[in-house]
């Protein structure tokens, strides 16, 4: 969702399954007046939906750039995807900010971590 050059550089860590997850992977055009700031307000509002869970983000240096978003149920994923400025930001994203992207969602059945002590 975003550039993110202030988030930890941590993974989220694992949850209890059953939960769902969204994976937005994105090429972004090089018109990106209005992405910051629209960006913020998306993650303001996604932060908002009970349910929400967390998100990682990565930006590789040609330019994909990869969110996934953890909900932890249908209705959360689904109240996110209906929300009107989410779906406002969306149109423009695909008329001025994205070449291309895909989402994938997707129910995680099992989930675990590691972290070196």
């Amino acid at each position: 969702m975003s550039d993110h050059s202030d988030a930890p550089v941590a993974p989220i860590g694992a949850f209890e399954p059953p939960y769902y997850v969204a994976v937005f992977s994105t090429i972004r055009t090089q018109e990106q007046d209005g992405y910051r700031e629209t960006n913020a307000r998306m993650e303001e509002l996604v932060r908002a939906v009970p349910g929400f869970l967390g998100m990682d983000h990565a930006q590789t240096p040609g330019g994909l750039g990869i969110t996934v978003g953890y909900f932890r149920d249908a209705d959360a994923l689904a109240q996110w995807r209906t929300n009107e400025e989410h779906r406002a930001a969306q149109r423009r994203g695909r008329a001025e900010w994205y070449e291309s992207y895909t989402l994938h969602i997707a129910k995680v059945e099992r989930s675990h971590g590691y972290t070196r002590e």
